[in-house]
């Protein structure tokens, strides 16, 4: 059942004749963007948890295994933070962020899980040797400065990105728009991101197809691939 409801789906059949916005794609010149799936989120009671996070796994991992059968990049980018100091005199290089988001009493736990060289792919998803792991330190890992996911992705001749992971409204949402307008074909696998409410996940997807890219489940995806 599409995570859409009927009134997006009508107003998008209006304006452009069709839902989605794409026939087919390559599985060669894409990759699989799987965004902060790592303890900082995932794990139970950790500083930023996202208690969705865990039941995207599954899916994640099957769409993964399916994908790079057809040829496909998958990419693990991670969220981390250089930080010095300790106590009160304790700073990030993100200082906006960790100093008006986050509430003082998870400040210093937040900025010590996201240090750098303590970050991995959180322990149920399953890596392959052919994959990425890339770095980022901002919620979009394709802003200037943010990581090398954009370069990367040039330099294998990646045109079509499709996105997963944590959270959807705000990490894999920032990611996915700003894939867009680099003009990179840009897909939201709705069934393998998660945010803190359906309410969250369902309003990002709806503004997302209608303005900067597709919206599909995993199996949708996979029937689009062709050799």
């Amino acid at each position: 059942m599409s995570v859409l409801r009927p009134h997006i789906i009508e107003r998008v059949m209006a304006r452009r004749g069709r839902l989605h916005w794409f026939d087919a794609l390559n599985p060669r010149t894409s990759a699989l963007i799987v965004i902060d799936m790592q303890d900082t989120f995932c794990a139970p009671s950790a500083p930023a948890e996202v208690p969705g996070s865990r039941e995207i796994v599954a899916p994640i991992n099957a769409f993964a295994s399916a994908f790079r059968a057809l040829g496909g990049q998958v990419v693990w980018v991670l969220h981390a933070n250089d930080h010095a100091g300790e106590g009160a005199n304790l700073r990030s290089d993100w200082e906006l962020f960790f100093n008006h988001v986050v509430a003082d009493e998870v400040r210093a736990r937040t900025i010590e899980s996201l240090a750098p060289g303590a970050q991995k792919v959180w322990s149920g998803l399953e890596q392959d040797a052919r994959d990425l792991t890339i770095f980022k330190n901002r919620y979009s890992a394709l802003i200037s400065g943010s990581s090398g996911l954009e370069r990367a992705m040039r330099s294998m001749g990646i045109d079509t990105l499709l996105i997963a992971g944590t959270k959807t409204n705000v990490c894999c949402e920032s990611t996915a728009r700003d894939a867009m307008m680099l003009d990179f074909k840009t897909i939201m696998l709705s069934d393998c991101c998660a945010a803190l409410s359906f309410e969250e996940h369902r309003a990002t997807l709806e503004t997302f197809v209608q303005q900067f890219g597709d919206v599909l489940t995993s199996d949708e995806a996979l029937k689009l691939f062709k050799p």
